[in-house]
Order: structure tokens, then sequence, then C-alpha cells
């Protein structure tokens, strides 16, 4: 395979969308996020201040909600959406609430939904839609059907309006011509959610992929899982796969060992990494039979899928394939990507600050987690503040 030359230390190209305030916000979160046991003191504090309901959202709202979400409400982001639309780079609104438990929160989540697809469509903001099957449905009722138990009468009646809830928004996003992103969930969930969402598949994706299943790599049956469904549908319709290393590991370890059972999660990195460039690899060179967004802060992964593009001869802007990584973060690789001419989305986190700490939380403990990253962060804005001041 020839290599190419892309590379992802242009610091103009990355941050040329963010002002120089903007820019040294940046750098100072990720500065407190690299001081380990300061930056874990910081974060504890900061669960506790939400807990106690202390009132720090306008604090928040300034800095690492603006650093990582886009706004209150769809019409809050609209500045980012145009801003990233300048350099190439479309969003995915991600309404980023959780913790639905009941009917009432399952109904209100696919109403926000149902009217994030119609602001898309209507305002042109974007070209996906993400939601978490927990949001639509209740987990211990996903749990029950992963573990293959019998449902109660009235079980089966709810999960039909589990169903009907996932088919309402794959059936407005098709008519729309609005891809669906379905989150992946733990793993004693997941397998409820991988049916249900191959079921919306055989529905929506014949002619080209509308939904979209999330391949976790760091779980070890996840390859198997991907060439056994490729197997299954044997090209019948178009395969829908968010690629992702994964978000629940610690969760799936602490699980497995207060259970006893053997952890679904790889043993470390290079087997995660192995996972995901062969999915990489199965995907494209299959890609008749698929739809693909590569979810991934990885640079090497992301070249990898870039030099397979060009061995399979796929154009860089065919619309089978598309780029992702979180908003306000590897701005490096998103910008250098879709400045050579890939498809390329920011996934873009919206919704009241008080209800969007769950997501931001996770956020900081995954960049204080993995320091590499938040060094590789640094260094590059470290160099973009020196470069713009000479």
């Amino acid at each position: 395979m020839k290599k190419n030359n892309l590379e992802f230390n242009n610091t103009k190209i990355a941050f040329d969308y963010k002002s120089d305030f903007e820019l040294k916000r940046a750098y100072f979160l990720f500065k407190l996020l690299s001081l380990g046991i300061i930056s874990k003191l910081g974060r504890k504090l900061l669960k506790l201040l939400v807990w106690m309901n202390f009132p720090i959202d306008s604090i928040i709202k300034k800095t690492i909600y603006a650093q990582f979400c886009g706004g209150t409400d769809i019409l809050d982001c609209v500045g980012v959406i145009n801003n990233l639309k300048k350099s190439n780079v479309y969003s995915i609104l991600d309404y980023s609430i959780e913790g639905s438990t009941n009917e009432n929160d399952f109904e209100d989540s696919i109403n926000k939904c149902l009217k994030i697809l119609e602001e898309c469509k209507s305002k042109e903001l974007s070209k996906f839609i993400v939601f978490k099957p927990s949001a639509v449905g209740r987990s211990d009722l996903y749990e029950k059907i992963t573990s293959n138990k019998k449902l109660s009468e009235n079980e089966i009646i709810e999960w039909s309006k589990v169903e009907r809830r996932f088919n309402k928004i794959c059936l407005e996003a098709s008519k729309k011509d609005i891809m669906v992103l379905v989150d992946a969930e733990e793993s004693w969930i997941q397998t409820a959610i991988d049916k249900l969402v191959t079921k919306m598949m055989n529905i929506y994706n014949s002619e080209k992929a509308i939904v979209f299943n999330t391949i976790q790599a760091y779980r070890k049956d996840r390859f198997d899982y991907l060439t056994k469904l490729h197997n299954d549908l044997n090209g019948s319709v178009k395969i829908g796969v968010k690629l992702v290393r994964g978000a629940y590991m610690e969760k799936e370890r602490k699980r497995a060992k207060k259970y006893n059972y053997i952890s679904p999660i790889c043993k470390n990195k290079e087997q995660t990494d192995k996972i995901f460039n062969n999915s990489l690899r199965f995907i494209l060179k299959n890609i008749n039979d698929f739809g693909l967004f590569v979810g991934s802060h990885n640079e090497k992964s992301n070249i990898l899928a870039t030099e397979l593009l060009r061995k399979y001869k796929i154009d860089s802007n065919d619309q089978r394939i598309w780029f992702s990584q979180l908003y306000g973060m590897s701005d490096n690789i998103s910008f250098t990507l879709a400045n050579t001419g890939y498809n390329v989305a920011k996934y873009l986190p919206f919704g009241p600050v008080h209800e969007v700490m769950p997501y931001l939380m996770r956020r900081l403990d995954e960049n204080s987690s993995i320091s590499s990253q938040t060094n590789r962060e640094l260094q590059l804005i470290k160099k973009e503040l020196k470069r713009r001041k000479n």
C-alpha cells in the first residue's frame, strides 16, 4: 500500500476557526487536565458542586461547556455550525441529555429528536442526527432481552413502544435524507440494541446507509460481530457502521469483576487498535456493502483510513465515508482531513448546561486518563499560540 504524506501538525489549518481568546481558553483547560492529582481533585470538587446544585452554570458555560459543546439549543448552535462549515467541517448534532428513566422521559426524548430532524432539514444545519438507545427505552429492558430472558406481557408492550420510537426517528430521517447514528452502550444491553438497529437497517438502508450502528473496537467480539453481520445480510442492504474505540472501559471491567465473568474488553490498547484497524480494512475492502463513519482521535488510524481509500480507488469525498471527531478535540485531525478533501463532521453536543454535565464530566475524565491525548492537544495549541505571536 502506497503511503501518503498526510500530516496532522499544521496548526494554522487546525485552529484557524478559533479566536485568540478561544485558543487560550483551550490551552488553560487542557493544562489543568494534565496536572495529575490536582486535576483529579478539581474534577471531584466539580462533581460535588454539581451534586449540591451549587450555582456554577455561568462558570461552566464560559469554560468547559464552551470548549466541548455547541450551545443550549439548536439555534444557539448555528454560529458554531456555520463557523465549522467555513472550513468544510460539518456538525453532528447530539442532544446530550442522559438519565431518561420513564415513559414520559422517553417520549420527550423522541420529540426532541424529531424537532432536531426538522430544524436540520429546514435550516440546512446538518446531515446527521445521533441518539442514545437508553434515551428512548429502559436499560433494564434492553438488558433482559440481551440476556435472552422471557418478557412479561407488559414488557412485550413496552418493547413494542421502544421499537416504535426507533422506527419513528429512522422514518423521519429517511424522509429528510438525514443519517441516523445510534450510539453504542454497555455490553450487557448492546445485543438488544444491535438487533433493533439491524431491523431498522433492513427497512431503511436498501439504497444507501441511513441508519448506522456503533461498533466499539475495545470489545473483543466486535470484529467477529461485524463479519457475521456482513455475511448474514449478504448485500441485501447497506450496513451503516460508526467505528469507534469505545467509552465504557472501566465500567465494563468493574462489572465483570463484580459478577465474576470474563471482561468483554480487550486487555490492552494494542489489541483494541488491531480490532479497530482490521474492521477499517474489512469495511473499506467491501465498501459497496457499507456506509462508514471513522470515529477516531488516533492519528495513525485516520492515516490508515486515507491510505485504504487510495488502495481501493475510493474518492476522498465519497459520501459513503465520513471522518468524525468530538467538538473541542483533535482539531488537527478534523481540519487537516477536511482541507485535504475528505468528508468530516464534528460531534457537536448541545443542551442546557446542567443537563449536559454528565457528558462534560465524561469528557474531562477521558481527557485526564489519556495523558498522551491531553499532551498532544497542549503541544499543538502552544505551537499555534507561538505562531500567532510571531
